[in-house]
C-alpha cells in the first residue's frame, strides 16, 4: 500500500513510487506523500534556514563572505555547491574567507551566481535585512 497522506511539502502534487503488487510485481504508483516524509522535510528545510541565520550573522560581521550565506540560503551545502559549480570543496571553503572572495576572479564568480541562481550583484552582497530568512 503507498502512503496517500496528502503532504502540504508536495504542493498538491504527487510523486512517482514504486510498489509491489499482490503478485511481487514492481509498479509505478502516484503518491501524495507520507506524514513521516513530510516532518523530515520539514526538519531539513529548518535546519536549512537555521544555518542560513547563523551565516548571515558571521557574514554581516565580516568573518566570512557573502557566498557563506548565499549557500545556505539557497539550501545547498559544501558539497552541493561543489558539485554545482565543479570546484573542489576545499577552493570554496577558502572562498568563504572575505579577503579570498574579494579577489574572485569574474569567471569564478559567474559560476556561483549560476550554481546560486542569483545575480553576481547580489552574490557579493548581503540582503539590506533578514527578510530573506
Amino acid at each position: 500500500m503507498v502512503p496517500q497522506d496528502n503532504i502540504s511539502t508536495y504542493a498538491d502534487n504527487k510523486k512517482a513510487v514504486y510498489a509491489t503488487d499482490r503478485s511481487g510485481n514492481y509498479n509505478v504508483i502516484a503518491s501524495s506523500g507520507w506524514e513521516i516524509e513530510e516532518e523530515a522535510t520539514l526538519q531539513a528545510v529548518r535546519e536549512m534556514e537555521r544555518l542560513a541565520r547563523e551565516a548571515y550573522v558571521l557574514a554581516a560581521r565580516g568573518e566570512y563572505s557573502p557566498l557563506f550565506f548565499h549557500m545556505y540560503n539557497r539550501r545547498m551545502d559544501i558539497q552541493v555547491l561543489a558539485e554545482a559549480t565543479g570546484l573542489f570543496k576545499w577552493r570554496i571553503k577558502r572562498h568563504f574567507k572575505p579577503v579570498v572572495f574579494d579577489r574572485l576572479s569574474e569567471k569564478i564568480l559567474a559560476r556561483y551566481s549560476d550554481a546560486l541562481g542569483i545575480s553576481r550583484q547580489k552574490l557579493c552582497s548581503l540582503p539590506q535585512q533578514n527578510r530573506n530568512l
